[in-house]
């Protein structure tokens, strides 16, 4: 195949390589004449260092190299292009006017694709004589190693152009996720779970971002932290991400963003790239501060009754039969919080502290306290959790690792929900380019769809915020018995 690649920025060249190495015959072009050269000299050095590296052979690069055909114009008549994929600066008028001209200078059978990230596809493809022949592919960075493209029809796409795209991207040695074009697509919409939640954590005063991030790290097995992940994306980047995915969906309060973000960005507070975000990045800085080692024994007690009171006790085996006046009471907390729980069951405020479920099977175990907590008790609990690691958090409705995983798998079915995507594709999309231990759909079937509405229910009932507001898709499997992951009933299309 003759692919076109338009812009030879980062995403360009990435494309183009990816392309190249796959067997196609590669055009580049982009509207600095300087910049093709550039690109070509770049994705030549790439290939050395993977000879040298042992990854392909000499031969092999030689011929990746003569694949690659650079262009003096990005309008270049090509009777025998097959395929057009853009990637130029995110602006509507740009690329509108860029295949415009393509539109004149190559043949109808050209299929026109968009790696935008962030405009709508069906906008950009009604500024075209012929919408039907655009699409969006969208790829991720690094191209080469991020080896899961979205293909996004647009509303007039024909419909033989996403399974061409589809076919053409798993030949070429990605795999694909077929989404609807809505703000974020796929990736960018599901991944708005997590800081969205973490953001709200931090307005609630629950912890500090390096503590959120560890619980997130040991809890439920992020690769990164979502303070971490925002520092290293840019907090320009994903505020602009979630305001516009806000946005597009006409301000659903499951993705509302947070009021801290615009005065951190005003302030230049972007992470990696400027030197300081929620952790300092300027050379010699302490990133992460140690955690105080704290060893301590006192008599124990746990509340409560059923599985989680029963799991705690399993886990603190020398915890006491009876409640002794000097003991420090544990309760596991499901959505709820410990204030609740010390309300209801005459427990002594002081002494008494919430432990999420979640964290009594990782490294790192979660007690909450309350306004009433006596310090000296606060650091004879931690003592006495007996953990290689020990994060005290504010009393919260859920606690950490409950609230953003809720949030998590609350925006994926969701997306479920709407028939954005299918839920083999959402997990799919997810785990391939955010890095998650599982799908989000996957993840909350391990937790079980019963288990999950009780904790989503209890967090809307503790706090009244429509966020939390469990999705039809969950309550319809808790109901009928089904996994997360069991797709809609299939709706038979009518012919008008």
């Amino acid at each position: 195949m003759r692919i076109r690649v338009i812009g030879t920025g980062v995403m360009g060249r990435g494309i183009a390589q990816w392309a190249a190495t796959a067997g196609h015959t590669v055009e580049l072009a982009d509207a600095r004449r300087e910049a093709v050269g550039e690109a070509v000299d770049f994705i030549g050095r790439l290939l050395d260092r993977a000879v040298v590296k042992g990854r392909m052979t000499e031969p092999e690069a030689g011929a990746v190299r003569a694949r690659l055909v650079p262009l003096d114009a990005v309008s270049a008549p090509g009777d025998d292009v097959d395929l057009v994929i853009e990637a130029v600066r995110e602006d509507l008028d740009t690329k509108a006017e860029l295949f415009t001209a393509l539109e004149a200078v190559l043949p109808p059978t050209t299929i026109f694709a968009t790696n935008t990230s962030s405009l709508p596809v069906t906008r950009i493809a009604a500024t075209l004589g012929d919408p039907s022949r655009l699409a969006g592919l969208h790829f991720f960075n690094p191209v080469p190693l991020m080896k899961i493209v979205e293909v996004v029809p647009g509303a007039a796409t024909r419909p033989d152009i996403p399974g061409t795209l589809s076919e053409l991207v798993r030949a070429s040695g990605h795999r694909t996720v077929t989404v609807a074009d809505t703000p974020g697509f796929l990736v960018n919409h599901a991944g708005r779970g997590l800081v969205t939640e973490a953001f709200a954590l931090l307005e609630d005063s629950v912890a500090e971002p390096v503590v959120i991030d560890r619980i997130a790290r040991d809890v439920l097995g992020l690769r990164m932290g979502p303070f971490e992940l925002i520092d290293l994306t840019g907090l320009d980047v994903t505020a602009a991400v979630i305001d516009s995915i806000w946005a597009g969906f006409r301000h659903s309060d499951r993705l509302r963003p947070s009021f801290l973000s615009p005065n951190r960005v005003a302030a230049g507070l972007f992470g990696r790239k400027s030197g300081r975000g929620f952790y300092d990045h300027r050379p010699g800085a302490e990133t992460t501060p140690e955690e105080p080692v704290v060893a301590a024994e006192c008599p124990l007690w746990i509340a409560g009754s059923g599985p989680d009171a029963d799991a705690l006790r399993a886990a603190l085996p020398e915890a006491s039969d009876e409640l002794t006046s000097d003991a420090v009471v544990l309760v596991p907390t499901w959505g709820t919080t410990v204030s609740a729980a010390i309300a209801a069951d005459g427990l002594p405020a002081s002494r008494t502290f919430g432990v999420d479920p979640l964290s009594l099977t990782s490294r790192r175990r979660v007690l909450a306290a309350t306004p009433a907590s006596d310090p000296d008790a606060v650091r004879a609990a931690v003592g006495a959790l007996g953990a290689e690691s020990v994060s005290v958090v504010r009393d919260t409705a859920g606690s950490v690792a409950q609230r953003l995983l809720a949030s998590i798998v609350s925006v994926a079915a969701s997306i479920a929900e709407r028939s954005l995507a299918t839920p083999e594709d959402i997990d799919l999309a997810v785990t391939a380019a955010l890095g998650y231990p599982a799908g989000p759909l996957a993840w909350g079937d391990r937790v079980g769809a019963v288990r999950l509405l009780e904790l989503q229910s209890r967090l809307h009932e503790s706090t009244g915020d429509p966020r939390y507001r469990p999705t039809r898709w969950l309550r319809e499997r808790a109901e009928l018995g089904l996994p997360l992951t069991a797709p809609a009933y299939p709706l038979e299309k009518e012919t008008p």
